[in-house]
């Protein structure tokens, strides 16, 4: 294997995060081959020893899991608030962390895993595989079918949204009419803005219910129940590094 920078190693071995493994290196808490490391160093994980905080590490194998998040629980690995995270639902004694977000008040597919090269790519501006969300929205009263209709057609081509940001073409579709004056609807984006779906519902007019995400790229949600959680495929996780 060849050399790689000592913080992303530290990181892929499941200690701790790449700022936090600098911070480490920085503070003099970790050698290589007995020489005290330096920021900017590598090393090759499979032929050097490499001690941090007075205990050598080991490359962890790489686990992926596939959660369908609970409404309430955030996304994070942990919480100042000491609210439940998702973190904390997965069984495992390897540091996981989320790929991305979910806030607190949606549901739905997220994927967490201790590849930092992984969650890199996926949470990267350029990365664009499909998100699919499936949204109970709220109509006014008085709205009508060509409103409705109206609303769907700007979401489809594009809306401003925080910060000035208008969205690319989406793909937005009633999948049926739970009441007098809700739809449920599916929208598809291939963006990550924070909160972006939920904007772009109130940019047209109307009002977010209930939120979750049923799909990214290939990988689909499926009958996963709140809280339920699964380890990905091999293929699954070929698809997702494409």
């Amino acid at each position: 294997m060849s050399n790689i920078r000592l913080q992303k190693i530290i990181a892929d071995a499941g200690t701790c995060s790449r700022r936090k493994a600098e911070d480490l290196i920085r503070d003099r808490k970790v050698r290589v081959n007995g020489e005290m490391a330096k920021i900017g160093q590598s090393a090759d994980p499979e032929k050097d020893e490499i001690i941090v905080d007075k205990k050598k590490i080991f490359q962890e194998e790489k686990i992926y899991f596939l959660l369908n998040k609970p409404v309430g629980v955030v996304s994070t690995v942990s919480d100042e608030q000491g609210r439940e995270s998702v973190v904390d639902l997965i069984k495992t004694d390897k540091r996981i962390v989320p790929v991305g977000r979910l806030d607190s008040s949606t549901a739905g597919l997220l994927i967490l895993t201790n590849d930092g090269d992984l969650v890199n790519k996926l949470t990267h501006p350029k990365f664009e595989h499909e998100k699919e969300y499936q949204a109970l929205a709220q109509i006014p009263h008085d709205w009508n079918e060509a409103r409705l209709k109206d609303a769907i057609q700007k979401m489809k081509s594009g809306v401003k949204i925080a910060d000035d940001f208008r969205t690319s073409p989406a793909k937005v579709n009633i999948i049926s009419q739970k009441s007098n004056d809700r739809y449920l609807l599916s929208i598809t984006i291939h963006e990550g803005r924070k909160h972006q779906v939920r904007q772009m519902i109130d940019a047209v007019g109307m009002s977010v219910v209930a939120l979750k995400r049923v799909r990214t790229g290939s990988l689909v949600l499926g009958d996963l129940k709140e809280g339920e959680y699964r380890e990905l495929s091999e293929r699954e996780v070929s698809e997702l590094k494409k």
